[in-house]
């Protein structure tokens, strides 16, 4: 089944185009990161998938369910972790959960669901005194009751310290695990990179690219880097490496050169340093990151 499916959306605020004509299709039980500069258009983009706003012109639906005519049947099946949300108010953290319990008609014990997400020590704590990684903490525990059918995690890792942001990976990993669908927007391109099955790219309210991580590196043509390390290095060889197809830049250090290069050309610059004469002793490469990539697709430098 389709998760989320947007087809031709649009959204236009007076003058100003927010989307643009955008196609996207998030499959059942998938990990989806979607990125984008400020202003791309993904907080727009969750808005008319929880329909806090509605397309000017397009089609969302949101698991088998118009995402606009079929709002409360919607919610109730999905989880949602907001980049906003307002003081929570004099109650403790386990009231909180447990109010977000009844809310589903569900019947999850709250003390396990503040033990999974870090903060059990603080279950009877008013929450206004609650850290702003503790609040993140306990939105994304009020996400996970009634173990939904999709979570929406809308910069899931504000204010959380590495140890949160690694138990948030986790949680997002046994989510997948259970067959869950996580559609995750972040501008953490690390955390991103390490969770995610596919990625989509959102420019100035145009989806530019959609694919996994490897296949945005090959479409981009993307550089990595290739250290090869030599018994010598020959005074000609910057030169030769410089000449093949996809180098982009050519380092010597003492007994090593180090290429940026696209993945074709790796083979090339191996045989370039054996024809100069030099006998290459071992081999180091890197992929391009993620970051490298969404410079790649949104024009950064």
């Amino acid at each position: 089944m389709v998760a989320i499916d947007l087809d031709g959306v649009t959204k236009t605020y007076g003058g100003v185009t927010a989307l643009q004509g955008v196609d996207l299709t998030v499959e059942s039980g998938e990990v989806f990161g979607f990125l984008g500069p400020n202003g791309a258009g993904k907080s727009t983009t969750i808005d008319i998938l929880l329909d806090h706003a509605r397309p000017t012109t397009g089609h969302v639906t949101v698991l088998g369910m118009d995402a606009q005519t079929e709002t409360v049947a919607v919610r109730e099946r999905i989880g949602v972790l907001p980049e906003r949300f307002g003081p929570l108010g004099e109650m403790t953290g386990r009231q909180q959960l447990e109010f977000a319990i009844e809310a589903k008609s569900a019947e999850d014990d709250p003390d396990a669901i503040m033990e999974r997400v870090g903060i059990a020590h603080a279950a009877d704590r008013p929450t206004k005194g609650y850290s702003k990684g503790m609040t993140q903490r306990l939105m994304l525990g009020m996400a996970l009751v009634d173990d939904p059918d999709l979570l929406i995690l809308d910069e899931p890792t504000t204010g959380l310290d590495p140890n949160g942001a690694r138990q948030l990976r986790q949680i997002v990993h046994e989510e997948a695990d259970r067959g869950a669908t996580v559609f995750f927007s972040s501008h953490i391109l690390e955390q991103v990179e390490a969770v995610c099955d596919r990625v989509g790219i959102l420019d100035q309210g145009n989806l530019v690219a959609v694919d996994s991580i490897d296949g945005l590196r090959d479409a981009a043509g993307t550089t990595g880097e290739m250290t090869l390390e030599l018994d010598s290095v020959p005074d000609n060889l910057d030169a030769e490496i410089e000449r093949i197809e996809g180098v982009a830049s050519v380092r010597r250090e003492d007994g090593s050169v180090t290429v940026g290069c696209e993945n074709p050309a790796k083979g090339a610059i191996v045989r370039a340093c054996q024809d100069a004469g030099a006998t290459v002793e071992n081999i180091e490469t890197s992929e391009a990151s993620l970051e490298d990539l969404f410079a790649a697709y949104t024009g950064g430098a």
